[in-house]
């Protein structure tokens, strides 16, 4: 499958572009989530230097979205695929926080999945405190099975898919 690239009434999502640096060293400068704190970027350099790791490892597993209007990078989607079934994210800047530009990206990144990676299952982990993004959940419709009381991903416990 060639490079992903979906298109919505106002959004773009596709891979990364070096021109999304200094929109992505602002959205992981100050990271709101703690699940992104250990990706928290000290500079634009640094920004640069992930989106350069991104644009090699080729796999789609993470997505800018930008606007359709001026490819203005405003936030991320992306997931893990575990054979059938993917748990998939979203990361926006704040400023763009508000407008339905989350729910426009993860419909269509959750519509692709279905319908052409034909996923069987679709997860989530969202922190607690974030009520934003249970309510995303919900409006995407999806529904809390669980609570953990300690997350450990896969990556940290020293495992891979």
């Amino acid at each position: 499958m060639g490079a992903i690239k979906l298109y919505t009434d106002r959004l773009v999502i596709r891979p990364f572009c070096e021109q999304d640096a200094e929109a992505y060293f602002q959205l992981f400068a100050h990271p709101k989530v703690h699940c992104f704190v250990g990706e928290k970027l000290d500079s634009i350099e640094e920004a640069g230097d992930e989106i350069q790791k991104k644009q090699s490892q080729k796999d789609d597993s993470e997505l800018a979205v930008c606007l359709k209007e001026t490819d203005a990078f405003i936030g991320t989607v992306f997931g893990r695929r575990e054979k059938d079934a993917f748990s998939v994210c979203w990361n926006f800047r704040s400023d763009y926080c508000g407008p339905g530009y989350a729910y426009e990206a993860a419909k269509a990144d959750m519509d692709f999945l279905f319908k052409q990676m034909h996923a069987r299952r679709i997860d989530a982990y969202v922190e607690d405190y974030h009520t934003s993004s249970q309510r995303l959940c919900r409006k995407l419709g999806m529904r809390q099975e669980g609570i953990f009381k300690e997350y450990i991903s896969l990556s940290a416990a020293g495992r891979n898919e």
